[in-house]
């Protein structure tokens, strides 16, 4: 018998039947609301693109115009609307967070209401370590098992693997669930024989056979895990609440002994903490989806979330990859609201545990971020809906426009311009630019300093800032090799270059110090570069450049001590850059833990 048909059943009873399609009307005064800080956070971004734009202008110029000189002034005008967005947030965030949470957006929940729905969570797979990622949806429904809602739930396996000894693992895996299981019927597994669509399409073939059968699905990534409690949380929430299509949850990062994860959902942790709640301040019912970890409203997800296969045969044509935006906009235009929680919860993910690896998943979503300039004009879309798609279009062409400027800075060296550069503006200009690009960090940061609880959690606030500074340090070190990585890739685009979207490493490894220079050697080309035109020919720029510079030349040497497991094993041993969840693992995760999933 095929694997594919050994233990999925097709959908077919209505047990806990979806509601009706139309969702509830917004509230009045929540919109009303809403136009106000929509109103609001544009002015403010307006505002402080224009007073940055002219200061730049005020610097350039101080010299004389050349064509050089103009093409730095644009490159630096593209870099702002992402800039000046990620610092609005985070002030925002912190404020909001301060006043105790937002109460015209709050969402209902009754923690102790019965469950009166059917719910799927489903885990979308492809070449992936079956033991390891399986085991995570395991972990969650035997949490729910153990909280007494299992009923409600039924666990799927959605497979795309193509390698069939991983595919014959996979189906043992499940099959030796089910037999050790006391709900085998509730446990499935489907391999599919092509991955048309990919992840997309995996979930939206799902959806077409379980309409009438979940009211709700939660889909969950490879590295995705959540608690009983969260799970229950989302689902009551979004009973209570028919107008929700989408309720995204915070995810954040797992307890890793490998120092670049650790450093980097550190900063992370506390950037999409401020971030976010700042963006929900204003986004309210057209926030976003990330593509797991959050519960979708199955029928109107099946019958108004279908995506649209773009012309053309290049990286950019076919089927959408960066799908989740996709479709949290065209639930929006269905009339359901897609909303966000802005508080940490029990709901986890895993973080690249190396640079390359982190690197190449940027890639993977600025290729499929970039197909949202075809989607940013479908028709029906909310104004904010568009927004988003736009957002998510910024965040990676920022890195090319940075590294046009630095290009243009040099050509400027031969521009024959009278005079140099106003260095006493350029030196302050410089500042509130850094100011600014970690301002979602340091807003984190400082909200966890001002309460000695969370301080607390942190292993107090001497180890806080420890890692907070060591996380700038790195991020710092780090901002210069992701922009020109993201900007090779985004040219390359332009001549028909692509990545394809395999398993990403999930478990601690190392970088050769061969892997690191294939790697990295065009930064570090350019560091060189840049240095020696910096210093014969202006030395007095080099202290602007510094952080960039610095960036570019420590690459290669920088990926391979951050993936050095001596040092892990050191951070992990003080404490430094430790989440809550180290020293005090929920319970879930420590169920985890006992199965021998993550590192003790």
């Amino acid at each position: 018998m095929p694997v594919q048909d050994v233990i999925e059943r097709p959908a077919t009873t209505a047990a806990g039947a979806p509601r009706s399609g139309e969702p509830a009307a917004p509230f009045a005064v929540a919109a009303r609301v809403l136009r106000r800080r929509r109103l609001a956070v544009l002015a403010l971004n307006a505002l402080t693109v224009a007073a940055m734009a002219v200061t730049m202008a005020e610097v350039l110029g101080h010299g004389g115009w050349t064509a050089p000189r103009v093409g730095m002034l644009v490159a630096f005008a593209v870099t702002l609307p992402w800039l000046s967005i990620g610092f609005w947030n985070a002030i925002i965030g912190t404020v909001v967070a301060a006043r105790g949470g937002d109460a015209v957006l709050a969402l209902p929940a009754d923690e102790g209401a019965p469950l009166a729905s059917r719910t799927a969570i489903v885990m979308a797979i492809r070449n992936e370590n079956p033991e390891r990622s399986i085991m995570r949806l395991r972990g969650i429904f035997e949490d729910l098992e153990a909280s007494g809602a299992a009923d409600h739930f039924d666990v799927h396996v959605l497979s795309d693997t193509d390698e069939p000894a991983i595919a014959a693992r996979e189906a043992a895996f499940v099959t030796a669930w089910q037999a050790t299981s006391p709900r085998p019927s509730q446990i499935f597994y489907r391999l599919r024989e092509t991955n048309e669509g990919y992840k997309a399409g995996n979930l939206r073939e799902f959806c077409e056979r379980s309409v009438g059968t979940y009211e709700f699905f939660l889909p969950l990534d490879a590295d995705s895990f959540l608690s009983a409690a969260m799970v229950l949380r989302l689902v009551r929430t979004m009973e209570a609440a028919p107008s929700l299509g989408i309720l995204q949850t915070l995810s954040v990062g797992t307890p890793s002994t490998a120092f670049f994860t650790r450093v980097f959902q550190f900063g992370m942790r506390h950037g999409m903490r401020a971030y976010t709640a700042g963006a929900a301040w204003w986004a309210g019912d057209c926030g976003p989806y990330w593509g797991h970890n959050a519960l979708i409203r199955l029928t109107p997800f099946a019958r108004d979330c279908v995506l649209p296969v773009l012309p053309g045969s290049g990286p950019l044509g076919g089927h959408v990859m960066s799908h989740d935006q996709v479709e949290a906009a065209l639930m929006r235009r269905a009339g359901y609201h897609v909303r966000v929680l802005t508080e940490e919860g029990e709901s986890w993910e895993e973080n690249p545990p190396t640079l390359p690896d982190f690197i190449r998943r940027e890639l993977r979503w600025c290729q499929g971020n970039m197909q949202y300039f075809q989607l940013i004009g479908l028709e029906g879309l909310k104004t904010m809906s568009r927004v988003q798609l736009a957002l998510a279009i910024l965040m990676y062409v920022g890195a090319p426009a940075w590294m046009l400027f630095l290009a243009f800075g040099a050509m400027s060296l031969f521009d024959g311009a009278a005079g140099g550069f106003a260095p006493g503006l350029g030196f302050g200009l410089c500042a509130v630019i850094l100011t600014m690009a970690f301002a979602p960090k340091l807003m984190g940061i400082a909200g966890v300093l001002a309460s000695r609880r969370e301080s607390a959690r942190y292993g107090g606030r001497a180890r806080l800032l420890a890692g907070g500074g060591v996380e700038l340090v790195m991020s710092t070190l780090m901002a210069p090799v992701v922009a020109m990585a993201v900007a090779v890739f985004v040219f390359g685009l332009l001549f028909g270059k692509r990545i394809d979207w395999r398993a990403q490493p999930r478990g601690d490894r190392t970088v050769s110090w061969g892997e690191a220079a294939r790697s990295f050697w065009p930064q570090t080309a350019f560091g060189l570069a840049l240095l020696g035109l910096f210093g014969a020919m202006l030395p007095a720029v080099l202290p602007w450049a510094a952080p960039v510079l610095a960036g570019l030349l420590v690459a290669i040497p920088l990926a391979v001590v951050t993936a050095a497991p001596s040092l892990g094993r050191l951070s992990a041993a003080n404490g430094l850059c430790d989440i809550p969840e180290d020293p005090h693992p929920p319970t879930a995760l420590t169920r985890l833990e006992a199965m021998a999933l993550l590192p003790a």
